[in-house]
């Protein structure tokens, strides 16, 4: 069942035809999507038993992390079972018999408008308008008929709503690519057989080298780091000291 995801509901944020659907189904090739509005959304699909997993964006390799997920994981108990790299090949889209020339507007999420900058600015297209997901562009696009504006989103979001794709490939970058998560209720058990790789949240106390004393703990034992991710820790202000440095910290 993991292998393939027969029988499996897998919840992603966005519109059908979004990105997250697309990594959603290469995780689980054989599962049934769910889609959620908002990230949060989606945890509360697998908490729920709404969903069986969730397959929720990470980190980019042009925009960086998704801090929302980051600080989701920690307000849910929901597990991360696995990752899976999705290489993100964005298109510009447009209704039926629209030209590039006629555009003036491109339309999407705004780390995708953001990916595909200079392309567009290439195209003549000057404006931009930022929406919640770039399979959402697509929809608003064709439901609206819009004539002047095209979206930045992917082939599946042409075929599923009806637009023509006037360019493809247009990232400035060929090489963006977004890490997703996977998420389960229940944890997997390592084994020995192989390398698991493991993520631990952790906070610190105050004073000079806790954190070089936390990393040494991996370092002695030859357990390599492939990531480390900094997040507020919201229960606690931060001190401030007064000009006066013999002042204590409050």
């Amino acid at each position: 069942m993991e292998a393939s995801g027969d029988g499996l509901k897998v919840a992603y944020q966005g519109c059908p035809g979004a990105y997250s659907e697309a990594a959603a189904k290469k995780a689980y090739p054989s599962c049934q999507t769910v889609p959620c509005e908002y990230f949060e959304t989606a945890f509360q699909a697998v908490e729920n038993w709404v969903a069986d997993r969730a397959v929720l964006p990470l980190e980019n390799s042009l925009g960086g992390s998704i801090h929302r997920n980051y600080d989701l994981l920690l307000r849910h108990r929901l597990h991360i079972v696995g990752d899976v790299r999705l290489a993100v090949r964005h298109c510009l889209l447009a209704n039926r018999g629209v030209k590039i020339e006629n555009l003036r507007s491109a339309m999407s999420h705004p780390q995708a408008l953001a990916q595909c900058e200079q392309t567009l600015t290439k195209l003549g297209i000057e404006h931009r308008e930022a929406v919640d997901d770039t399979a959402g562009a697509a929809k608003l696009i064709a439901e609206h008929k819009l004539q002047d504006t095209g979206a930045v989103a992917s082939s599946l979001a042409a075929q599923l709503y009806g637009l023509d794709i006037l360019a493809e490939n247009i990232q400035d970058d060929t090489d963006n690519i977004t890490r997703f998560m996977m998420l389960a209720r229940e944890p997997i058990i390592p084994r020995t057989d192989k390398p698991f790789k493991t993520s631990i949240v952790f906070s610190l106390e105050e004073g000079p080298g806790q954190l070089f004393k936390a990393l040494a703990v991996f370092a002695l034992r030859k357990i390599n780091l492939t990531k480390m991710e900094s997040r507020p820790h919201k229960k606690k202000p931060l001190r401030l000291a007064d000009d006066n440095c013999s002042a204590p910290l409050k």
